[in-house]
């Protein structure tokens, strides 16, 4: 499938409308990660704006003009970019500008290369809405499973993270990005929030979920949020070094400098967005978290970022160039190009181009249980150490020294991958099913290890125990990026795992991957199928999205609706289990953790 024709990219309003053709056998067809390391995307129907409908008699009086919550004007609601003017709107106090572009479009001669500046735009340009996505045909080679069981996201996950409310516009042209801020044109010196969204390096997007939504963060906590699409799977990691030759240097890790595009239209652009360059926080969930670490190892960001915060992002390192070279070898046979041929592949349409790739990653990376020592990040999609872009592995053997004076924020949820969503019927396990399953992975350290964690979890059920150890392939890099980070005696490492259970379904679900990202964009009364509205949730959301915040303002979690959380060190390990009540443990699972990894 063809990347839908419409105006000419860099004219005024490109975007604005959203393509249609071809979208039922598009919908047939696609399979795309959400917030997860892998999680579908569902499409929803593509929203109209309505004439707006005089009240009834019956009703309150029309509001008198000028008063409307909701404003977009050339006169209130324009910004100036290096590129050209662009139109967003107000709502209730906060501005808001959806599909900007900080890059051209990536399709034809630009396929696999650095991303270009945006075509400049004469007139007003609209940023009313968001803008598209990267291509992504499947989820299998990131899907992961745990014990042999589907871990494919459910009806259940759907209804608890808000899934597929978001529209999903494929298209080669998705370098955008989306920005919401209490003020603009003003001397305005806020924290910049910069989200990585999740999926992988292989799918997600901007909207994927309703808690990537900016505005309550922005406006609750006076900071400036930036989301964004980027590239991904074969059109962001397809490496061509060896069979495309110098002209390809960059096409390994392309997806990686969409992130540093990004960076630097906020460098260039922010403050007139009320933001401050001098204080950028680059945070991501899952696959995001993924891109925030490689980021932190990469010498062209150096400098334009400030604090970095990893939600669940089990990555120490990335691909070598033997693999990705293999895959992008694959991926060429398939598509019938010999190395003398190699520039053709600039030409090959979208849906038929992924549709290669998808092939290759099923003969390369069959689904396989994510057992308890699983490693990520050493095979699918995703970033390679070229010696260039990414010159090293990001936090191995330590931490990356580019960004030495940079803070980091990384942790974990409880139950990651296994919950009561994804082993309903495991809620019930007995003592003897807890002791056979960990016996036959550890054998005869099973008891230690069951112990271990009972002493850490006094309280939890058998099944709550075999979840805490289920969450090792995520627990272990964190504990990991913390200790590495601490251990360079420059900026600080702040370590947390979120513990809090949504009462909804029965309490059945427990924690689970991504269940946070609500919190910490503030976003719990917008994101009620999780919260339930009860008052301890919106209060664990305050608690949450105000460690980001201040993470973000000063480098430091603490405020004052958090007990007192040390940095983490070698000696002393502290970590906050966010929970009712919060409160910090000093090495939570470090024993368990130790035992399965001998």
């Amino acid at each position: 499938m063809n990347e839908p024709s419409g105006k000419r990219q860099g004219t005024p309003n490109e975007g604005d409308q959203r393509p249609s053709m071809g979208r039922r056998s598009f919908v047939k067809r696609v399979a795309a990660i959400g917030a997860g390391i892998a999680a579908p995307v569902l499409l929803a129907r593509n929203s109209r704006a309505q004439a707006a409908q005089p009240e009834p008699a019956s009703g309150p009086p029309p509001m008198a003009a000028g008063k409307s919550d909701v404003i977009a004007s050339d006169a209130k609601t324009v910004v100036e970019t290096p590129s050209g003017r662009i139109r967003g709107f107000q709502r209730k106090g906060v501005y808001a500008f959806k599909g900007v572009p900080y890059g051209a479009s990536t399709s034809g001669a630009n396929r696999f290369m650095a991303p270009a500046a945006p075509e400049p735009w004469t007139g007003i340009r609209n940023a009313l809405q968001l803008g598209r996505a990267c291509f992504q045909a499947r989820a299998s080679s990131t899907h992961f499973n745990f014990d042999g069981r589907n871990l494919a996201p459910s009806d259940e996950d759907a209804f608890l993270l808000h899934r597929g409310m978001g529209i999903l516009v494929p298209g080669e042209d998705c370098l955008r990005l989306n920005v919401w801020t209490p003020e603009i044109n003003g001397p305005g010196r806020r924290p910049v929030m910069v989200y990585m969204h999740g999926g992988g390096y292989e799918g997600g997007f901007d909207n994927d979920l309703l808690s990537y939504d900016g505005e309550n963060l922005s406006r609750n906590n006076d900071v400036v949020v930036v989301t964004h699409n980027h590239r991904l799977n074969v059109f962001g990691f397809l490496n061509l070094t060896e069979l495309g030759g110098a002209r390809y240097a960059d096409s390994a890790n392309a997806g990686l400098l969409d992130y540093v595009a990004v960076l630097k239209w906020v460098r260039d652009n922010i403050s007139n967005f009320g933001g401050n360059p001098g204080n950028v926080m680059i945070f991501g969930q899952s696959g995001g978290g993924g891109k925030v670490i490689n980021l932190m190892a990469m010498p062209s960001a150096k400098g334009l970022f400030h604090r970095a915060a990893c939600q669940s992002g089990p990555f120490l390192k990335a691909l070598e160039p033997d693999y990705s070279a293999k895959v992008a070898a694959g991926v060429m046979q398939e598509l019938g190009l010999s190395k003398s041929r190699a520039d053709e592949i600039q030409k090959v349409p979208v849906d038929r181009l992924a549709g290669a790739a998808d092939e290759v990653m099923k003969r390369l990376n069959p689904h396989e249980p994510l057992a308890f020592g699983h490693e990520f990040g050493l095979a699918g999609w995703g970033p390679t150490v070229d010696g260039n872009i990414l010159p090293h592995h990001p936090f191995d053997p330590g931490a990356p020294l580019e960004s030495a004076d940079v803070p980091l924020l990384t942790g974990t949820i409880l139950n990651e991958s296994v919950s009561g969503l994804d082993h309903g019927e495991l809620v019930s396990m007995t003592d003897q099913e807890l002791n056979r399953k960990v016996r036959a992975a550890f054998g005869d350290r099973g008891d230690a290890i069951i112990g271990a964690y009972r002493r850490d979890y006094p309280q939890a059920t058998p099944f709550g125990i075999y979840a805490a150890m289920g969450a090792a392939p995520f627990r272990r890099p964190a504990v990991e990026q913390a200790a590495r980070k601490a251990a360079m005696g420059a900026a600080p490492a702040y370590s947390y795992v979120y513990a809090w259970r949504t009462p909804m379904l029965d309490d059945r679900p427990g924690t689970f991957h991504a269940c946070e990202i609500g919190f910490v964009f503030d976003n719990a009364e917008l994101c009620d199928h999780y919260s339930g509205m009860l008052p301890e949730a919106l209060a664990l959301a305050k608690q949450v999205s105000g460690a980001w915040v201040s993470f973000a303002r000063t480098g430091n979690p603490n405020h004052a609706g958090l007990p007192d959380w040390p940095a983490y060190t070698a000696d002393r390990r502290a970590t906050l289990f966010f929970d009712t009540p919060c409160s910090v443990r000093n090495g939570p699972e470090a024993e368990g953790l130790r035992l399965m990894g001998t």
